[in-house]
């Protein structure tokens, strides 16, 4: 049984960072009922962990980790896996930051291409972005650091070859 001081602390740590979760939901949802229904599966994975958190690791960390894994376990029970994604399917949140039309056109291209990848590669992806360290990517990811720098550079020459393909109009 939880203590009401052990509830009040998951409240406030899964409250500080919110942010963390709703970049998870984005990434592997495109309308909000899904987000949210995803965002309401990941309290609940991380509220029935919680008791098992033991502070070995930084707490963002830790749900980083619970996060990403109910996305893609939740993604691969429900959905059968597409093969590409309309730009227009993106997150809302992401066209509304505007940019120069060059600038505007590459950030498409690279979002189109991040929606292709798989699931573990999309995560990979997130995390690298996010500047995490491959120390933290290893403790979220359960992926060791030479294996995720590996995977890091094929999804960069992954990411290239989509994009350019997509800029030229090949493939």
């Amino acid at each position: 049984m939880v203590s009401t001081d052990q509830q009040e602390a998951f409240i406030r740590l899964v409250d500080q960072h919110r942010g963390i979760l709703h970049k998870v939901c984005r990434l592997y949802c495109f309308t909000d009922t899904d987000r949210q229904d995803l965002f309401q599966e990941i309290v609940i994975q991380l509220w029935r962990s919680y008791p098992g958190f033991r502070g070995d690791a930084k707490f963002s960390t830790w749900l980083y980790r619970i996060a990403l894994n109910t996305a893609i376990s939740d993604l691969r029970k429900q959905r059968p896996p597409t093969t590409s994604t309309s730009p227009d399917q993106l997150p809302t949140e992401l066209q509304d930051i505007q940019y120069s039309g060059e600038k505007e056109q590459q950030l498409q291209l690279l979002y189109t291409a991040i929606n292709r990848l798989t699931e573990v590669e999309k995560a990979l992806t997130m995390l690298y972005l996010e500047d995490r360290t491959y120390q933290e990517m290893e403790e979220i990811l359960g992926i060791t650091q030479n294996n995720l720098r590996v995977k890091m550079n094929r999804i960069k020459d992954k990411l290239r070859k989509m994009t350019k393909e997509a800029a030229y109009g090949i493939g």
